[in-house]
């Protein structure tokens, strides 16, 4: 299983360098977990550069794959993450979304940089 964070689906929406890395694993829906946290930050930043249909293109791709909403499982692990790591909320969130699914955590923020179980790229 695998989760795409906020900053690689905007990659693969705007076609940046990146996009190839994000690709293959945002296209295998079969295996694709989508935290509603991302879903936001990508609506919210889509809507901001592109305009409200193209963000709501976005939510409709994005919710091929499995959508995962902040339960209280995945609330108490993304606070232990974030005191851990030093993590903001929405990373933290998405980490433990990634943790709880048994899921490899596909980014290019580098907070996540060096942490198990993600695959990193630097942006460019």
């Amino acid at each position: 299983m695998n989760v795409v964070d906020s900053s690689g689906w905007l990659e693969y929406f705007s076609d940046s360098e990146n996009a190839v890395f994000f690709s293959k694993t945002i296209q295998d829906i079969e295996n694709l977990i989508v935290p509603t946290i991302c879903i936001y930050e990508v609506f919210k930043r889509m809507t901001t550069l592109y305009g409200k249909d193209s963000a709501l293109r976005a939510v409709g791709v994005m919710s091929l794959g499995k959508v995962i909403d902040l339960s209280l499982p995945i609330s108490l692990s993304a606070a232990k993450l974030s005191l851990e790591y030093k993590l903001a909320l929405a990373d933290s969130i998405i980490l433990a979304t990634a943790r709880t699914n048994n899921a490899t955590l596909w980014t290019q923020d580098e907070h996540f940089k060096n942490l198990e179980d993600v695959k990193y790229i630097e942006k460019k």
